[in-house]
């Protein structure tokens, strides 16, 4: 790994926001999961959520540029199962959705820990979504079509979301516990190593203020390939 390489994995993993997320309801376009991701991705969104009955999210590697291998899918298995979990990490939960109560996407407080729901362009999001969720906001139009495709509209309200919290300074400090810090360098800066400490069951090296790997000695059986 390059000190290059290095500073920049060190970069990404500072500036990643672990109390902002995007929840996929029944979006099962490849494109579209894949475009979603793209965008988690450029600005910072640590992980995703996916709510499907489906066993396997897929995202195209073509489509999503190898955004991927940098944001994670959760997929849960229905509405409540997503929630409680997204609950359980202090997150909020709005819709992008129009109904009576729904606020422009732009007077939502994004520095807030905030998880966004999206649904698929023809079916949106279901109704027991949004009545389970703490909040709507929607994307003003002023045009005869009165729909955005799903990613598009995913965007736009990731972009304000980053703007808010890059005049916080939300992403000058570190969020990311140590632990999932370290693990991701070394997945990142070392993707050929990860498969032997998985099988062997072994802890990651550590990793030195040069990107180097602290490796122990290690005698007979079980060295290093």
């Amino acid at each position: 790994m390059t000190p290059e390489r290095f500073e920049k994995l060190k970069a990404i993993l500072k500036s990643r926001q672990m109390d902002l997320t995007v929840v996929m309801e029944n979006v099962h376009k490849p494109h579209n999961l894949a475009a979603v991701a793209r965008s988690c991705d450029a600005v910072g969104v640590f992980e995703t959520h996916a709510i499907s009955a489906k066993q396997e999210v897929v995202l195209r590697s073509h489509t999503a540029s190898g955004s991927k291998k940098w944001v994670g899918v959760k997929r849960h298995g229905s509405v409540d199962e997503a929630y409680a979990h997204l609950r359980s990490q202090g997150l909020r939960i709005l819709c992008a959705h129009f109904d009576e109560g729904a606020v422009d996407f732009r007077a939502v407080d994004f520095t807030l820990p905030t998880a966004i729901v999206v649904g698929a362009e023809l079916d949106g999001i279901t109704e027991e979504a949004v009545a389970k969720a703490d909040g709507s906001m929607i994307v003003p139009m002023l045009g005869m079509v009165q729909s955005l495709n799903v990613s598009v509209a995913t965007a736009l309200i990731l972009y304000e979301a980053q703007r808010q919290r890059l005049e916080k300074g939300m992403y000058d400090e570190r969020s990311m516990d140590d632990a999932t810090y370290q693990a991701l360098l070394f997945e990142w800066g070392y993707p050929r190593l990860v498969p032997y400490y998985q099988k062997q069951g072994k802890p990651y090296p550590p990793i030195n203020d040069e990107g180097f790997l602290v490796l122990e000695e290690q005698k007979g059986a079980g060295k290093l390939p």
